[in-house]
């Protein structure tokens, strides 16, 4: 009880001194480019010590968690406000005023209006009012999408913001936190790639000191070294926010959060967008050709009619209206068609479908940082991926191993002395811990699994590593000092004082610390851990078990090196363990560089262990890398292990096959870049690899950032000659690149990275991809796309999202191309013809808002197949527009031409109404919305397959458009009265302006019968055995689909007659009597077909939907069929694989296995949508 009171008292007396702060004393510290002052100010607070006691604090226990709220709330949090959203009634705004054509189409609105309310107060209103009634509209629809899409990229920097990628001490454990966790007062832990999270004061630092590149901020492209604070004179101890370490590690005290960080106060100033991605781009360059068109269309149409105009008057002819009348009504025509023309949808349709699918690829564990790298991630045609973490699991475990030359299963019958060489090198040579009370490693998951060995019954009763650490001192001024990992040396050390203890005492928080004791005087020991080949060939001496150290042999050391190849061959990391004693005599230990240490302290070791980690392989990783080899993407690993184990994980992947190539980074680098070129295409595993190697591997594949010049070679190579070494040293030069690839584009190359050093691969990439767990701030600040789960599967993913975006944007091409050429071809031939143009200014907006707005949500927006991995990705030049596209756009486009053209001269007579009228218009502009609807099935489809309704019900989107848009134009139709210029048509009128557009269908699957391909020329690489599994569809599978469509339409028609019935009573039994009537329909159909095989695949009534396998008891024949067959109340019975009998609706399922069989040994299948389940869906609900 006595404690609880003491504790409470602490806490109010604790909460009331924080409250005293004066933050002005702290902010005193972070003057934009004023170092010298704020080392002034430093001093005057009393140093970092001070400080730290000021704010509560413990450079090794940092802050107490109960105090979190209390510094939240006085010192503010860590994130600044980004600026407010666009409202949107701003974005309304916009949409008006940054289009021209919806301006030019206002005004001349204006001006229908007032001379029509000149001419006729009566109705001369409705037209201007309806044009820019249809204007609203188009600019609410577009406001609206812009709202969406900002919404969307916001939620999507909030996700990134969240992430825990901060590690802190508080109550004297590591925690990882998000960086808006973070207090002032807080101790943080730096590592090289961290993003420093706020401003601060470095407290302790490696040996090198911390450089930091503050580029972001200042804009100075070096690096700026960080010290601990040493008095006025002394190094730069402030570390800044937003700024990333490039070298060395430390610990940092907070001292300013958010809005009061150098970079909160530049960030609330700022707000950037979003750049336009490549595809956007080369849609907008389309976009003004066709704009172009139309207005030459345009001014065309307006020439045309005032010729004819002219020509009547001078004939003597009747004209209606003033020549001022018939300027404006023309001008406002050819406006109108300039705003149709105008395919504003084209970027529209990038923009949605990149926002849909950024937020689905969310789901599927990939964070797009810039929107180019989702499009152009679909055409990779090269993957380098790292093995640790990507390939694997990063789930590190010690399963082997020599300690001290005993084996791992005998590790515990080592001597106290040898354990506590093995035990004293895991714990000072390494930055990571494990959380407490879990098995959660906070840094390198490789150190990681070893601290976690430390746990084991084998080493129980060794000391906590922690207080090995601890007693270290690393980093401390008169402590221990650390050499980090560099990946070049792929090694790391620390000296440390072997005469240093722990020992414990209490801070004034009431909290234990430990600090370190001199016994005697300092004895410096070096502890060295990397790769284990290169240590062995480092050490001169090995521990026994015994503890004893022996003169290392050449056989001994074969023997070690037999045991690494093992260990290697087992796909397991191998790290080898080494000290030397008594180094503070030949070096002085306190201004020794890395330099030094690694030319003078890191030869004649003594090696105490070799340690086999494993680093199992993801599971899901092999087919991962089978679906990217079929869908022609070559994947390369290129890790830091040794080739051995490089070799071994990579054939476990799939990823090294027969006649691949593996190397080195030694042999790699000796290369010419005509050698390099060379072996490319076979080069499949780069091991012991530097991040330069790996820059140099994708520079070579896609010619990014190769010097362009010799003045640029020069500053790569400043010894070597250009003259005679131009051609001898890699990276090469883009003159020579592109000569040896014949002046063709390079490779289009995803990289991952997860280090700091990646960050120059990850910028030559096309598409640079950082790991969302063990990537460092510096790799996710150069990448385009975060791989959050750092899982290759997941950028199989990425590839398929990116094919979708590409094939749904030409989806929406092929759509919006062939609605144009039509529209204005129709305007202009019936002006030239001497009609009035048939679609007015209002209908044309209508079209234009199906076109644009509408058309883009439904292609834009259709989700991906898993179809789309087995093709080959497109070249970088290739066009949008295929051959097949070509043929679906010219043959659409000319039934919809020759349709139109004959209902709009002989289209009165058929339909009995008065020639010109609006009876005779509204059926013209009835026909042709239809043709637009059922054209924008056939547009689903870009190549020869014909099934308009293929997972129909996986695109809600689609389904809503197309239903909104019947639904628009029956109103229009029916209720637009005056205000559209139309008239209701009758039941017959709706029923053949329909079949006239659904005529679309069939033709959509003649005009496949006869296959275009599209040219081998756009694609990249060459044919793969995926393409073979792309089953061509047969012309009965196009003849069935097609059947099920007009079966259903025929279908629902038999349902609307019935419940349009004036005694229809709405009841169960009368749902059941619509869905026989459909479940009829389709099978009168079908069996008009030569189908002589008639069985049957059943599904139970009370499962509808879900795939089960039965056995069929109904139906003759030996194939498989997939027909409906009716009888009963409900039709059909078959008997389930359990014997009982059931009453049956049938669905044709090629996804079921059993079934699947009989489809491959019969033609009249593949059906691949279960037809009765729309129809049972819809109407009996």
């Amino acid at each position: 009880k006595l404690l609880t009171i003491y504790s409470h008292i602490y806490i109010v007396m604790s909460s009331s001194s924080l409250k005293s702060v004066d933050i002005s004393s702290l902010l005193s510290l972070n003057k934009a480019q004023a170092v010298a002052d704020n080392k002034r100010a430093l001093k005057t607070l009393g140093g970092p010590n001070d400080v730290l006691n000021l704010l509560e604090s413990d450079a090794h226990d940092g802050i107490s968690t109960s105090s979190v709220e209390l510094r939240q709330n006085h010192f503010g949090r860590n994130y600044v406000a980004s600026a407010p959203p666009p409202t949107f009634l701003s974005l309304l705004i916009d949409s008006v005023v940054e289009d021209t054509t919806v301006q030019i189409l206002i005004v001349s609105a204006v001006v229908s209006l007032a001379v029509g309310v000149y001419d006729d107060p009566q109705t001369g209103w409705i037209e201007g009012t309806a044009i820019l009634a249809a204007v609203v509209i188009v600019a609410f629809v577009t406001a609206t999408n812009d709202y969406q899409k900002e919404k969307q990229f916001r939620n999507l920097e909030d996700v990134a913001a969240d992430a825990k990628d901060v590690k802190v001490l508080r109550d004297g454990d590591a925690h990882e936190l998000s960086s808006r966790d973070v207090v002032v007062g807080d101790v943080i832990l730096l590592e090289p790639g961290d993003k420093v999270p706020a401003d601060g004061v470095l407290l302790l630092c490696d040996a090198g000191g911390v450089v930091e590149d503050e580029s972001a901020l200042t804009g100075e492209i070096d690096g700026v070294a960080k010290g601990g604070y040493d008095g006025p004179s002394g190094p730069d101890p402030f570390m800044l926010a937003g700024c990333n370490v490039t070298e060395g590690s430390g610990h940092m005290l907070v001292t300013a959060v958010g809005r009061n960080t150098q970079w909160g106060v530049i960030k609330a100033s700022l707000q950037s967008e979003q750049a336009q991605t490549p595809l956007q781009e080369k849609l907008d360059d389309m976009a003004a050709l066709i704009g172009y068109v139309g207005m030459a269309a345009a001014g065309a149409t307006f020439v045309a009619l005032m010729a004819i105009r002219f020509l009547a008057v001078r004939s003597g002819s009747a004209v209606d209206g003033t020549w001022f009348d018939a300027v404006l009504e023309a001008f406002i025509i050819a406006v109108t068609i300039v705003v149709v023309a105008v395919p504003e949808g084209l970027p529209l349709a990038v923009t949605i479908s990149l926002a849909f699918s950024t937020k689905k690829m969310l789901k599927d564990n990939n964070l797009i940082r810039h929107l180019a790298a989702c499009e152009t991630m679909g055409n990779a045609t090269n993957i380098c991926s790292d093995k640790t973490g990507t390939l694997t699991e990063n789930k590190m475990r010690v399963v082997d191993g020599l300690f001290c030359g005993a084996p791992y299963s005998d590790a515990s019958s080592l001597s106290d002395e040898a354990r506590d060489a093995i035990v004293n090198c895991i714990a000072c040579c390494s930055t990571a811990t494990v959380e407490a009370g879990t098995t959660h490693v906070i840094g390198n998951k490789t150190e990681g699994g070893m601290i976690l060995m430390l746990s084991e019954a084998a080493f129980a009763g060794a000391r906590d590593y922690h207080s090995i650490r601890d007693a270290a001192r690393l980093g401390e001024p008169d402590g221990g000092r650390i050499f980090p990992f560099s990946s070049e040396r792929k090694s790391m050390s620390v000296l440390v004082d072997a005469n240093a203890e722990a020992e414990n005492e209490t801070n004034g928080n009431g909290r234990t610390k430990r600090r370190r004791k001199k016994k005697a005087e300092a004895d410096f020991k070096l502890y060295h851990k990397g790769a284990a080949e290169r240590v062995l060939e480092n050490c001169s001496y090995w521990t026994t078990p015994t503890g004893d150290v022996k003169k290392m042999t050449a056989a001994k050391k074969r023997e070690f090196l037999k045991h690494i190849t093992k260990f290697s061959e087992r796909a397991l990391r191998c790290i080898a363990l080494a000290h030397r004693d008594g180094v503070g005599e030949d070096v002085d230990v306190r201004s020794v560089t890395a330099e030094e240490c690694g030319e003078e302290l890191e030869v004649d070791m003594v090696l105490d262990g070799i340690v086999g980690i494993a680093d199992p392989l993801r599971p899901e990783v092999p087919e991962a890398i089978r679906k990217c080899q079929r869908a022609g993407i070559t994947v390369r690993m290129v890790t830091g292990d040794n080739l051995a184990t490089a070799v071994a994980i990579a054939k476990e992947a799939g990823i090294y096959t027969d006649g691949g190539i593996a190397m080195e980074g030694a042999e790699f680098r000796e290369l010419t870049p005509a050698q390099l070129d060379e072996i490319l295409p076979d080069l499949q595993v780069l091991a012991r690899s530097s991040p330069n190697d790996k820059t140099i591997l994708v520079q070579r594949l896609n010619g990014a950032l190769l010097p362009a010049n010799e003045e640029e070679w020069k500053e790569l190579h400043p010894t070597k000659s250009w003259k005679k070494d131009k051609d001898k040293v890699l990276p090469g030069y883009l003159e020579e690149w592109k000569a040896s690839r014949g002046g063709g584009a390079g490779e289009v190359v995803g990289v991952t990275g997860d280090g700091t050093n990646d960050g120059p691969a990850l910028k030559s990439a096309d598409v640079g991809l950082s790991m969302g767990i063990s990537g460092t701030d510096v790799a996710k600040d150069a990448s385009d796309i975060v791989i959050l789960d750092d899982n290759f599967s997941s950028i199989v993913k990425a590839v398929l999202w990116g094919r979708s975006v590409y094939d749904n944007i030409r989806k929406f091409l092929q759509f919006q191309l062939t609605v144009n050429v039509v529209a204005l071809t129709l305007t202009f031939v019936s002006s030239v013809g001497g009609f009035q143009p048939p679609l007015n200014a209002v209908m044309m907006l209508w079209v234009n808002l199906i076109m644009d707005t509408m058309g883009a949500l439904a292609l834009g927006t259709e989700p991906p197949s898993e179809e789309l991995l087995l093709r080959r990705p497109y070249k970088r030049d290739a066009s949008l527009i295929s051959l097949p596209m070509w043929r679906n756009i010219f043959i659409q486009s000319v039934y919809q031409l020759v349709l139109l053209g004959w209902l709009l001269f002989e289209g009165a007579e058929f339909f009995s109404c008065v020639d010109g009228s609006k009876h005779h218009f509204t059926i013209v502009f009835n026909a042709f919305v239809w043709c637009q609807i059922f054209n924008e099935f056939n547009a689903r489809e870009i190549g020869d397959t014909f099934d308009p309704l293929s997972k129909i019900l996986r695109s809600p989107m689609f389904v809503s458009v197309i239903a909104a848009t019947v639904a628009g134009q029956y109103a229009i139709v029916e209720y637009g009265g005056d205000f559209t210029s139309t008239v209701p048509l009758s039941q017959k009128e709706w029923v053949l302006t329909a079949a006239m557009g659904a005529a679309s269908l069939p033709l959509g699957l003649v005009m496949r019968i006869f296959p275009v391909y599209e040219s081998e020329a756009s694609f990249a690489g060459e044919k793969t055995e995926g393409l073979a599994a792309v089953k061509k569809q047969g012309f009965v599978a196009k003849v069935v689909n097609l059947t099920v469509i007009f079966a259903l339409m025929l279908g629902s028609y038999v349902a609307y007659e019935i419940v349009t019935e004036d005694d229809y009573d709405w009841n169960v039994q009368s749902a059941k009597n619509i869905v026989q009537a459909l479940v009829d329909g389709w099978i009168s159909s079908y069996n008009s077909l030569d189908n002589p095989d008639l069985d049957v695949v059943a599904v139970p009534v009370e499962e509808v939907g879900v795939e089960v396998e039965v056995e069929v008891d109904v139906g003759g024949g030996g194939g498989g069929g997939g027909v409906l067959a009716v009888g009963g109340e409900w039709g059909g019975r078959a008997r389930g694989k359990d014997g009982r009998s059931m009453k049956a609706i049938v669905i044709c399922y090629k996804s079921t296995s059993s079934i699947r069989s009989s489809f491959e040994t019969h033609t009249l299948v593949c059906v691949s949508y279960p037809f009765p389940v729309v129809v049972y869906t819809i109407l009996t609900l």
